[in-house]
C-alpha cells in the first residue's frame, strides 16, 4: 500500500471547476486531465461526437496498460448551469476554498471525484514506476461530457469505441456522488430504469352544454391515470424500492370554456425496478388504455421512450473491494443502494460489473455546490485503495 497520496487532488479539482463546461460545452475541462494523465505515461484518445441536429460533445478515453485485468474510471465533465451567479457566496466557476470547503459548479457532480480519482491513479503510476515494479494490469478513464445532457453522443458511444478498439473492462467504478450524509455511507451497486410514456387520448368535441353528442378526452384520459395510479405496481425487491409511477403534465390547450376538447395529453414517468421491463410496462399501460377506451369511447395513442433499464450489481470482486475500502479508509461500512435516478452505469452494465461511489450529494446542482477538501483528500484515498485491492484480489484468483 502507499506510503499516502502525493498527486494534488485539490488543485485538479479547481483546474476542473474553473473551466465552465456548461453540457455541451467542455471548456478545456478534458484537456486538463488529458495533460496530467499523458504526463504520466497514459495513451489519450479524445473522442468527440455528434449526430444531425446534436451538439458535438467531447469524450476522453485514456489508458495505461495493455493487459488484463482491466479497471475503469467513468464520469463526466459536464455540469449543470450554474442558475443565478449573483446567488453564490463565491464565483461558480472560482474554485474557492473558504474555510475548508471548495465551492463551485461541479464540485460534487462531479469534478471532484473525478480529481480525486486521477490523483490517485497518479500516485499509483509513480509509485510503481519509483520502485522499478510493472503494472499489475490496466487502468483506464471514460470521460464524457454529455451525462448531464440527453446523453447520445457520450458514454453509450464511447463504449461502442472501447468494443471495437479492445478497450473494454473487467469492471468499473462510476463516481457519481453516492453518500446520502458522510462520506462513506453509500455504494450504488444497481439502479431503477427511467422510461416516459407520451400518452394522447383522441375524443369528438362539442359543446358542453351537449356532451352527449360528443366524447370527452379529459375525463377519459383522468380515468386512465387513476387507474395508472390507484395501485402499486410492485412492493420492491431486496434490492429495490417499489417501482413509482409519476404523471408530469396533463395538457389540453383549450382556451374556450363551453368547448369540450377533442383532444388531451399527459406524460407519465415510471422508475421501475427488476421485475420489469419496457415493454411489459408499455404493455400494462395499453392493457389499461384499452379498458377505459371500451368504456368511455375515447382513443388512445402511446409512445415511449426509455432512458434506461432497471440493473443490479449484487455481489463479486468490485462490490467487495469497493466496500474493503471505503471501511478501511472511513470506518464505515457502505449500506447498498439503487436509489435515486438515473446514471451512466445504465450503459456500462451491459459491457463488465459496475458500481458508483463518490461524494456526498447533498448539494448537487444547488446555488452554491461545494465539498469539504477533506473529504477530496480521503476520496482520493479511497480510490487508490480500491486500485490496490482490485488488482491484488486478480492476482491471487
Amino acid at each position: 500500500m502507499s506510503n499516502g497520496p502525493k498527486a494534488d487532488v485539490v488543485a485538479l479539482a479547481q483546474a476542473l471547476i474553473r473551466c465552465p463546461s456548461v453540457t455541451p460545452v467542455d471548456a478545456g475541462a478534458q484537456e486538463v486531465l488529458a495533460v496530467a494523465l499523458e504526463q504520466a505515461g497514459f495513451e489519450t484518445y479524445h473522442l468527440p461526437f455528434s449526430e444531425r441536429d446534436t451538439d458535438e460533445v467531447h469524450n476522453l478515453v485514456a489508458r495505461i496498460g495493455a493487459q488484463g485485468p482491466h479497471l475503469c474510471f467513468a464520469g463526466h465533465t459536464d455540469v449543470v448551469p450554474p442558475g443565478d451567479e449573483a446567488d453564490w457566496l463565491h464565483p461558480p466557476f472560482g474554485a474557492v476554498i473558504d474555510n475548508g470547503v471548495l465551492y463551485g459548479r461541479g464540485a460534487c457532480d462531479m469534478k471532484g471525484a473525478v480529481a480525486a480519482f486521477t490523483a490517485a491513479a497518479l500516485d499509483w503510476v509513480a509509485e510503481h514506476e519509483t520502485a522499478g515494479r510493472a503494472l499489475p494490469g490496466s487502468l483506464s478513464f471514460l470521460i464524457t461530457g454529455d451525462e448531464e445532457g440527453p446523453a447520445i453522443n457520450g458514454t453509450r458511444k464511447v463504449l461502442e469505441w472501447m468494443a471495437d478498439n479492445g478497450h473494454v473492462p473487467d469492471a468499473c467504478i462510476v463516481g457519481e456522488p453516492s453518500c446520502a450524509e458522510e462520506l462513506g455511507d453509500t455504494i450504488k451497486n444497481g439502479r431503477r430504469g427511467s422510461l416516459n410514456l407520451f400518452i394522447e387520448c383522441q375524443g369528438v368535441q362539442g359543446h358542453t352544454a351537449y356532451p352527449e353528442k360528443a366524447v370527452n378526452p379529459v375525463h377519459a384520459l383522468a380515468r386512465l391515470v387513476h387507474h395508472m395510479t390507484e395501485n402499486p405496481l410492485d412492493d420492491g425487491t431486496d434490492f429495490f424500492q417499489p417501482s413509482s409511477v409519476q404523471f408530469s403534465t396533463f395538457d389540453v390547450g383549450n382556451p374556450a370554456t363551453n368547448v369540450i376538447p377533442e383532444r388531451a395529453r399527459a406524460t407519465c414517468n415510471i422508475r421501475f425496478n427488476t421485475r420489469h421491463t419496457p415493454a411489459s410496462l408499455r404493455r400494462w399501460a395499453e392493457e389499461l388504455a384499452t379498458r377505459v377506451q371500451h368504456e368511455t369511447g375515447a382513443r388512445f395513442f402511446m409512445t415511449m421512450a426509455v432512458s434506461g433499464e432497471s440493473f443490479i450489481t449484487e455481489g463479486g470482486t468490485l462490490i467487495e473491494v469497493m466496500t474493503e475500502a471505503v471501511r478501511a479508509e472511513t470506518g464505515l461500512t457502505p449500506r447498498l443502494s439503487t436509489g435515486g435516478g438515473t446514471s451512466d452505469a445504465r450503459f456500462i452494465k451491459d459491457y463488465c460489473p459496475v458500481a458508483e461511489f463518490g461524494l456526498v450529494n447533498a448539494t448537487i446542482h444547488q446555488i452554491n455546490e461545494r465539498v469539504l477538501v477533506e473529504d477530496l483528500k480521503r476520496l482520493q484515498r479511497i480510490y487508490r485503495r480500491m486500485m490496490d485491492l482490485f488488482f491484488a484480489r486478480a492476482a491471487s484468483s
